[in-house]
């Protein structure tokens, strides 16, 4: 791994390890303090033993506009537990002290904002978080507070929708760093029976906009789809139906399921 203030991202560092070995990312989210907060670190410590190449970790917050019931009631948990930024960044380092799979620190504006943003990304750096990854902070809405969250150690992951045109994925595509994040779906998270027959025409027409990494998330939750989004993508997300299985079968469950996706995910490019 590029050491840090050495102007290589570490999450361009491991797509491109992975590119060279012909091998895919599994991308695993998880919300911090869920299903406990002091299993947070233990969560990630089995998710990287079970093949994770990147984890999102989600901060908790109110008001998850974006995702579904499963990560609604795992988010609202943790904030009753009391989960915190801080508590939150001291689970990243942690488990960074332990462990090369980058982190990824997933959140709403909001808790940045309370948090102050400049001190956020210096923390969350400091702490060995490698990307950030907002979802309600379009490109170019506040360019201002976009400036004071780039730095050089931590990459800041954009978004794009199917709903979202040829010529703004092309800006977004733009000012991305480390690798985007395709949704493949429109409206929240959360696990789904089938992938829509349009997706990989449009990962392929994303690709034609930037040569960084494509990952896919938002309804992946079997072996089968994972095989399917890691034959036309960089990386598979998979957040729901990891964190239905912490809630409902504790970390057991959870390492079963990496397994069968780590699996089909290998299986995709074997």
């Amino acid at each position: 791994m590029p050491e840090p203030g050495s102007g290589r991202s570490v999450l361009t560092t491991t797509f491109e390890r992975l590119r060279a070995g012909g091998r895919r990312a599994f991308i695993p989210y998880v919300t911090a303090g869920h299903p406990a907060p002091d299993a947070t670190v233990e969560v990630l410590q089995m998710l990287a033993g079970e093949g994770a190449d990147v984890i999102e970790l989600g901060i908790p917050f109110s008001d998850p506009l974006a995702d579904g019931p499963t990560i609604q009631r795992a988010t609202w948990g943790a904030l009753a537990r009391g989960v915190d930024v801080p508590q939150v960044l001291r689970w990243t380092e942690r488990f960074a002290r332990r462990s090369d799979v980058p982190i990824v620190l997933f959140s709403y504006l909001n808790p940045i904002l309370q948090y102050g943003a400049k001190r956020f990304v210096k923390d969350a750096a400091s702490a060995g978080a490698r990307g950030l990854l907002i979802t309600d902070l379009p490109v170019g809405a506040d360019p201002q507070l976009e400036a004071s969250l780039d730095l050089p150690d931590l990459d800041l992951v954009r978004l794009i929708a199917p709903t979202t045109s040829p010529e703004r994925s092309a800006r977004i595509a733009g000012a991305a760093q480390g690798f985007i994040y395709y949704i493949s779906r429109k409206g929240v998270t959360g696990e789904r029976g089938e992938l829509r027959r349009e997706l990989a025409a449009e990962v392929g027409a994303l690709r034609e906009l930037t040569d960084l990494p494509v990952a896919v998330g938002f309804g992946i939750s079997s072996s089968e789809q994972a095989r399917t989004v890691a034959a036309l993508a960089d990386g598979v997300v998979v957040g729901s139906a990891l964190v239905r299985a912490l809630t409902e079968g504790g970390q057991a469950a959870a390492r079963e399921l990496a397994r069968t996706l780590r699996s089909g995910i290998d299986a995709a490019v074997s």
